[in-house]
């Protein structure tokens, strides 16, 4: 991972992530037109995740799968098939750009989470931005709770908050064992077993016969598996190796904005007055929740 030590490639894997990350909503809700919701995600995941072990397998270190399973059941439960499965409904019935505004909440979350549960300090700013953070949903739910916009649903708002919450607790899980296990493990066992999962639960509840086979369900299933979760973690290892991690933390607001850009030009999803406001306050409060005093960021902490 020398590539990622230069500042150009830095910015240049920095940049491919952000557009990875946020396009993935506009590509998986085309996909979601021609396959059932539940056999959609768990071949997404279960293609992610052979990737990624075989990634593991070369790079990720030692694997003490009877040491640490229960930490990995814990991730695949809540970083895959309950985060995944709850973005894959919200795409469902949302706009993907709202989806996506509503889903990165979790930067938000995690501040609150990993202060209840790890101890972690909560100070006003971050308080200020979890205000601001619930303030963009209200937002962005407006136009549908109230009726004034009927791709925006009080179904898809729950769908997209439940998401981002499973998302906080399972990134927060992760902090507590992260000393002990790998990262780059701790991301392909959950992908490969929350795969599995979710594909069998397709199986059992939804029938093959209902996927259509186009060319634009091929496209979405592996942008989305290699592009969007695969070459995505990847580059985010590279840049945190390269010691980028605060960066790519401090700057993750850029994907939700990102996404209602995409969102607009790919499948003419409006940019309406709601969505924009609450974009624009969920952003500032994950901008503030993630900002780094200069002090800190000057200690070797």
């Amino acid at each position: 991972m020398r590539l990622f030590g230069k500042r150009r490639f830095g910015a240049l894997a920095f940049a491919v992530l952000v557009i990875a990350w946020a396009s993935s909503f506009s590509v998986v809700k085309i996909g979601l037109e021609d396959a059932p919701p539940v056999l959609f995600v768990g071949g997404r995941t279960l293609l992610a995740g052979v990737l990624l072990t075989a990634v593991a397998s070369v790079r990720g270190g030692d694997l003490n799968f009877r040491r640490d399973w229960r930490v990995f059941g814990f991730l695949a439960v809540f970083n895959v098939v309950l985060f995944v499965g709850f973005q894959t409904f919200a795409l469902l019935y949302l706009p993907s750009g709202t989806a996506a505004v509503l889903i990165y909440l979790q930067p938000i979350l995690v501040g609150v989470f990993a202060w209840a549960i790890l101890g972690e300090s909560l100070t006003p700013m971050k308080v200020l931005g979890l205000l601001l953070g619930f303030a963009g949903i209200v937002a962005v739910s407006s136009a549908g709770l109230l009726g004034g916009a009927g791709d925006v649903t009080p179904l898809g708002v729950a769908c997209g908050v439940a998401s981002a919450l499973f998302w906080a607790l399972g990134t927060v899980g992760f902090k507590k064992y992260e000393a002990r296990i790998s990262t780059l493990w701790a991301v392909a066992m959950p992908f490969l077993a929350g795969g599995v999962a979710l594909t069998g639960l397709g199986l059992a509840l939804e029938s093959p016969s209902e996927i259509s086979w186009t060319g634009p369900l091929i496209s979405s299933v592996l942008y989305s598996a290699f592009v969007g979760t695969g070459l995505a973690w990847l580059l985010f290892f590279g840049l945190v190796r390269a010691g980028e991690a605060s960066r790519v933390a401090s700057y993750i607001f850029v994907v939700p904005l990102a996404a209602v850009v995409i969102g607009a030009l790919l499948l003419d999803e409006a940019l309406g007055p709601p969505l924009l406001v609450g974009a624009a306050l969920v952003v500032s409060g994950i901008y503030l929740v993630n900002r780094t005093p200069r002090r800190a960021e000057k200690s070797p902490g």
